[in-house]
């Protein structure tokens, strides 16, 4: 029925010559449902962002060079790149890791994610990703605001001013962390920059209680709620009255009638116990290594299914992935957080009939150098790295792009972040081009007006 009144919505856009995004359509609600630009398989992001840099070199871009050179300087003939920590003649630091191709497609995957093996048909590894930011506020800043500066919104912003919410009682674009710890640059990872503040994420803590004050008061009843709420938004539309302007005060009145909704909706969305144990432990809920990103996975799939449009998972929030020494011990150690999870969360669209409908991207910040760094480890590299899409229109087990012999420049098919961005939006059915916000007398796109599609 979802499908019908979507094309039906199509047919009127084409009779009444609407714009197929960021329409009004009869509402205040700045988040509704819109009309997309084409058709997109995707309807709905789960963004898996490892946050530090982890090594494509020891997961999915295997350079046997790499351990010929082991110990020896970067050869001549490559361009040595300016490095964040700026440690000069540095010796190639070798790759301990076992490869093996796995499924129908051959995919390179290392044995740090031994699971993934059961996902190789599904994922798309994109080798040749590009970057501007060399150190992680730069980096984190422009994967999700497509600028190496804070402040301009996130992908998720505009995913949500481009498409709207399907879900009326739940917020659009949700974010959680795995720890306590904050994501480098803060809420403006998942801000609105200069959009309404109603297209800005919202935060969801990790553990067993991720929204904070979501049940009624004891001994407050639904309507005593409701009329508390009532009486609330009126004091704060009259206060409104001639500060439209204020969009932070707009989306907090708005807030408050979300928040008031949720408490009928978001219990039941967020209640991980109703799930069978069998399920539980296709995400690693049973293991104490696998339990916290797993949470965030079955999290994930729940809230999709519930029609959040955007959902972003951070593994590593303050930078954990990152790995100037002790690479074997950090990445081990993190790998082994995440695969279950991952492989859990791909099953599981997969056989509800979700993944077609639902893009999951995997990936840091930048990625890390062949050149080794305190002897044991790597140092930021974003001008070559690796990132994986899945599901929502994309063809799984194929390789896109290639980095030089050791891993350090993209050389084929090279995909800036921009690129992805437009890619993403694309997947979406969206025209990257088309979905312009006007900000001071300037169009304004999510790829600052650079990106190109990347057809997967």
């Amino acid at each position: 029925m979802n499908a019908g009144a979507g094309f039906g919505g199509v047919v009127l856009s084409a009779l009444t010559g609407q714009r197929l995004y960021g329409a009004d359509l009869g509402t205040k609600n700045p988040v509704v449902d819109k009309i997309p630009h084409h058709f997109g398989k995707a309807k709905n992001v789960i963004f898996l962002f490892m946050e530090g840099g982890p090594s494509h070199l020891d997961l999915f871009d295997p350079k046997p060079l790499l351990n010929k050179l082991a110990g020896k300087p970067l050869p001549e003939s490559f361009e040595r790149p300016v490095t964040a920590m700026g440690e000069a003649g540095s010796p190639l630091l070798g790759s301990k890791r076992e490869w093996k191709q796995h499924g129908e497609s051959g995919l390179w995957i290392s044995d740090w994610l031994p699971k993934h093996s059961a996902i190789a048909d599904d994922l798309c590894v994109i080798r040749s990703c590009v970057s501007d930011g060399i150190n992680h506020a730069g980096g984190v800043a422009q994967m999700n605001t497509g600028s190496v500066f804070g402040g301009r919104p996130s992908l998720g912003a505009w995913v949500n001013y481009g498409m709207g919410s399907v879900s009326e009682n739940l917020p659009a674009f949700v974010v959680i962390k795995d720890s306590n710890a904050m994501v480098v640059n803060g809420t403006r990872c998942w801000g609105s920059g200069f959009m309404p503040a109603s297209y800005q994420g919202t935060l969801f803590e990790s553990g067993t209680e991720p929204v904070a004050n979501l049940n009624l008061p004891k001994g407050i009843t639904g309507e005593r709620q409701s009329g508390k709420l009532a009486f609330l938004d009126q004091l704060n539309q009259g206060h409104l009255r001639g500060r439209q302007s204020n969009t932070e005060l707009e989306a907090r009145i708005q807030s408050y009638e979300l928040a008031y909704r949720m408490q009928a909706e978001a219990p039941e969305a967020i209640d991980l116990e109703s799930e069978s144990e069998g399920m539980k432990s296709m995400y690693g809920l049973d293991e104490d290594h696998t339990r916290v990103f797993g949470r965030q996975c079955l999290m994930a799939r729940r809230l999709v299914e519930r029609g959040v449009r955007f959902v972003q998972l951070y593994h590593g929030a303050g930078s954990k992935w990152d790995s100037h020494s002790g690479m074997e011990k950090n990445h081990s150690r993190l790998c082994g957080n995440v695969d279950q999870p991952i492989v859990g969360l791909i099953q599981d669209l997969k056989q509800r009939g979700l993944l077609d409908e639902t893009l999951v991207i995997w990936g840091g910040e930048f990625g890390r150098t062949p050149m080794s760094e305190k002897g044991d480890g790597r140092d930021h590299n974003p001008t070559g790295f690796t990132m994986w899409m899945a599901g929502g229109g994309v063809k799984g087990g194929q390789t896109i792009g290639a980095t030089d012999e050791l891993g350090l420049h993209a050389t084929e098919d090279r995909l800036h972040v921009h690129d992805l961005h437009a890619t993403v939006l694309d997947l979406l059915g969206l025209d990257h081009s088309k979905v312009v916000y006007m900000h001071k007398g300037r169009p304004e796109r999510v790829d600052l007006n650079e990106g190109e599609v990347l057809k997967l």
